[in-house]
């Protein structure tokens, strides 16, 4: 009987990932039904995509027009990236890359939609005279209820723009210098020793992911009751969510494929196979996200009602007491 040691390991275990025509030679009826499912969906969200941009640069007030279209394309584009990494394995690097620049840009633009929802800059510090912003709110300071409350000024406008904004940018900072690396042979992800550089770049990164979204999470907290007619909240959900599946749970099944905990499957090694099931299950997740927020952006887009405390409750602000 054979030791473990000495056990026979498959050589497409340790290769790269395969090519496209690989797996289009090798796929089975199974296969071939999943992926054409797979890119069915990817298309039809694409398509669905195109279609909104139509509507809303028809029927969307000019400054909201920029806004809504980079929060609509987060899911359609995640989807078509994956469904890209999926067909072609050895590129998965480069579309994880291209979705999370995307999304970077997404939490910024998530903070100017509410901040155009409520009628732009001024109109949002006109409402927000008699309020103060709560800054004990996730993802930083959840726990923190010690925190003061802050008075919205220009200056704490500014610095909640600046902290999504600041991601936005870094983000493909860090992307382009990750390649440039990566050209070099000296960016590898599955090198996570103290020498390799993925381990110094990716914690920093997010390090600047949780930094952006505390401004959004702020922002959010104080303007949901003033924007529940334009359901801020369902939005505001589906935002989320997008940045769970296609951060975190990516981020999961990465670690469980290069700790080993995912089988390898040739032609697919452990890491490859684990990067191709993060890649199928955007695709299905990123599809019914692309429908849920097409019926939540398709609407008319009137203005915000003025804000009346003691008549019209829809349109208030969340209110804190001065003493407090």
């Amino acid at each position: 009987m054979e030791s473990g040691s000495n056990r026979t390991i498959d050589p497409s275990c340790m290769q790269k990932p395969p090519l496209a025509i690989d797996i289009i030679l090798n796929l089975d009826i199974f296969g071939i039904i999943l992926y054409s499912v797979l890119t069915f969906m990817a298309t039809v969200s694409m398509l669905i995509f195109i279609e909104e941009c139509i509507y809303i640069y028809k029927n969307v007030p000019a400054n909201k027009k920029s806004v809504i279209i980079w929060v609509n394309g987060a899911a359609p584009v995640i989807g078509t990236m994956s469904c890209l990494g999926m067909w072609i394995p050895r590129a998965t690097m480069f579309t994880d890359m291209t979705s999370a620049c995307y999304f970077a840009i997404v939490v910024f633009k998530f903070l100017i939609l509410m901040l155009e929802e409520v009628g732009g800059d001024e109109a949002f510090l006109k409402r927000a005279e008699k309020h103060k912003l709560k800054i004990s709110t996730g993802p930083c300071c959840c726990c923190c209820l010690c925190l003061p409350h802050v008075t919205i000024t220009r200056r704490t406008l500014f610095l909640l723009k600046l902290g999504s904004f600041q991601f936005a940018l870094l983000k493909i900072v860090f992307t382009l210098l990750s390649i440039f690396l990566w050209t070099n042979g000296t960016f590898d992800l599955s090198d996570l020793t103290i020498e390799g550089a993925a381990i110094w770049i990716n914690p920093f990164v997010g390090i600047l992911t949780i930094t952006a979204l505390w401004p959004v999470a702020m922002t959010f907290m104080h303007l949901r009751v003033a924007l529940r007619t334009v359901k801020i909240i369902p939005k505001y959900a589906m935002y989320q969510l997008v940045l769970v599946l296609s951060q975190l749970q990516t981020a999961i099944i990465n670690i469980l494929a290069l700790k080993g905990t995912i089988a390898c499957t040739p032609p697919f090694s452990a890491t490859t196979r684990g990067y191709m099931m993060s890649q199928q299950l955007l695709i299905l997740e990123m599809f019914i996200i692309t429908l849920v927020t097409r019926l939540l952006y398709r609407r008319l887009y009137d203005p915000l009602p003025e804000e009346e405390p003691e008549v019209n409750e829809h349109t208030k602000m969340v209110s804190v007491d001065s003493s407090a």
